[in-house]
């Protein structure tokens, strides 16, 4: 079975830092479609970062330049560096994984979460 086991949340001031990380294991995921969204209070699930096997990134515009996403080269654990956190990063964080044979364009189509794979969640609060 798909495992998805995240870490790396917790409670910042705005302008800190966090790093969130995730740990793939098992079979039947996507390598080339697997990211991070987040779902903040009152808020619908969206879509934050994507990574492709060859390390190819996509972001929503609101992080671009403050979020870098990246994953290890011999192993399947994803990273999401944040920089410059604002309140609105406040959410929980899901590490998420595409149905095996899907690509990092489809990342997008999971975000009612009903889709592919999913972690617990870490939570980020970042406080004004």
């Amino acid at each position: 079975q798909v495992r998805l086991e995240e870490s790396g949340g917790g409670s910042v001031q705005a302008g800190g830092s966090l790093r969130l990380s995730c740990v793939a294991s098992g079979y039947g995921y996507s390598r080339n479609c697997m990211g991070w969204f987040r779902q903040g209070p009152g808020k619908k699930r969206e879509g934050v970062a994507s990574i492709d096997s060859k390390g190819t990134t996509e972001y929503r515009d609101s992080v671009k330049g403050r979020f870098s996403i990246s994953r290890a080269n011999a192993n399947d654990t994803l990273y999401l560096e944040m920089e410059n956190l604002k309140p609105e990063d406040s959410a929980m964080y899901y590490c998420a994984a595409c149905p095996l044979g899907w690509l990092q364009r489809d990342f997008h189509r999971m975000g009612g979460g009903d889709l592919g794979y999913w972690g617990q969640g870490t939570q980020v609060t970042v406080s004004s």
